[in-house]
């Protein structure tokens, strides 16, 4: 297997590194991905994190083949609500996504936009369709699911098993960006 690339944001300050196979490449469409995908990319600077039909484009790594190599100091926390169990982190030199973490969940959905050109991984499912507004056609290149399918919930309890049932801590706590 190759290696997968040193991953970055926009302007490199924040650098972090994955290892080996990812659990699975997606689109999430569901209706909070959405509106904190337009909230983040109306941010200065901000790149474009949702996809022209309005999913956000996510792969997902177990947590502990996640290294953050330099740059957590630029890390904050985003939530839509201060109840949510999902934080979404920015890297507040260039306003870039890098990572959703669902609290005492055991991967990390990293933001496509994180990937080199050309590098990032091949989508393999679409998640959450059933939330996208009337009148949206998605391409059928891939399985279009109305919620989380058995599938992708299969990828997360095989890559759960094979860490032991464990679900590893992100320490990182630099505050919280008001988008």
């Amino acid at each position: 297997m190759i290696q997968p690339p040193q991953l970055s944001c926009a302007c490199g300050q924040v650098h972090l590194q994955v290892e080996g196979a990812h659990i699975v490449s997606v689109e999430c469409c569901c209706n909070s991905c959405r509106a904190a995908g337009a909230r983040m990319q109306a941010l200065p600077a901000a790149r474009q994190v949702l996809e022209s039909h309005g999913a956000t484009r996510f792969v997902l790594y177990r947590k502990d083949r996640v290294r953050f190599l330099e740059g957590t100091d630029r890390l904050k926390e985003f939530r839509l609500t201060p109840e949510t169990k999902t934080r979404r982190f920015v890297a507040t030199c260039c306003n870039t996504p890098v990572f959703l973490e669902f609290e005492n969940g055991h991967w990390l959905s990293l933001y496509g936009g994180l990937w080199p050109t050309g590098t990032l991984p091949r989508l393999e499912m679409r998640t959450m369709t059933g939330d996208l507004p009337p009148g949206v056609v998605l391409p059928d290149d891939v399985p279009n699911g109305k919620s989380q399918t058995l599938s992708f919930f299969i990828k997360l309890l095989g890559a759960w098993i094979r860490m032991g049932l464990r679900s590893p801590k992100i320490a990182i706590s630099n505050g919280t960006l008001q988008v």
